[in-house]
């Protein structure tokens, strides 16, 4: 089966300090994919290669086989590829609602609108009007998750979703993915919490050191083989 989305020898790099090294990694059309490794692994690094804001060469990132690597992020948002970025990164100057209109400039036909988003996170309708970096963290979260959803994306790289939230929102927030993912999105998930990676994904990518140390089908890895390739023991 070919990959929607495939990255070959992938490199990335910080100035003359080299983050990925040689990563390999396929995405298939419907599934969800955890990527899981320590602090420092390569994990975020790849989802900002994926979406243009660490630059990559052409050939090293495919978007149904066609080179995407270099590209500008507005042009990959538009190839169909958005990001739920680490820390929301909500605009503090709009409410919840312009932040997420925010997320439509692409203009890419599909379901997500702002009446499907606020059916999904019925608070957000309750505090369209209100800045968005008013609201809790949990909220925010899903603000941000709106924003990408507006660009109706093909594929959906959610970066640390719980990332500070408390336990009942990260239930929340997690409980909300097969809505998303009911009319056959594509995920991408970088998780702290190895037991949510495992549950919510159908195959894994664990990156140490900005090379794949392990990856396999969820339900299959063992949480030995789990460990010893996140602590590299």
């Amino acid at each position: 089966m070919t990959a929607l989305l495939h990255a070959c020898g992938l490199t990335a790099f910080y100035g003359d300090a080299q983050a990925l090294f040689g990563l390999d990694f396929e995405l298939h059309a419907g599934e969800t994919v955890a990527i899981i490794g320590a602090n420092g692994a390569g994990k975020s690094t790849f989802l900002k290669s994926l979406t243009g804001l660490v630059r990559a060469r052409p050939d090293h990132i495919r978007l149904d086989g066609e080179p995407i690597g270099g590209l500008s992020p507005g042009e990959i948002v538009k190839r169909g590829i958005a990001l739920v970025p680490e820390g929301r990164r909500l605009f503090p100057s709009l409410s919840v609602e312009e932040n997420l209109l925010m997320g439509a400039f692409a203009q890419r036909p599909g379901p997500w609108s702002l009446a499907r988003l606020f059916a999904l996170f019925p608070i957000l309708g309750q505090k369209r009007g209100q800045p968005g970096t008013s609201l809790s963290g949990g909220q925010q979260q899903m603000v941000a998750i709106g924003r990408a959803l507006m660009s109706n994306p093909r594929v959906l790289l959610c970066d640390e979703l719980s990332l500070g939230l408390a336990p009942i929102v990260i239930k929340e927030i997690y409980d909300a993915l097969p809505a998303i993912c009911a009319e056959g999105m594509t995920a991408v998930i970088v998780e702290q919490d190895v037991v949510m990676a495992q549950r919510v994904s159908d195959r894994i990518y664990c990156l140490q050191e900005g090379r794949v140390s392990l990856q396999g089908r969820s339900d299959s890895l063992s949480r030995e083989q789990i460990s010893q390739a996140y602590f590299g023991l």
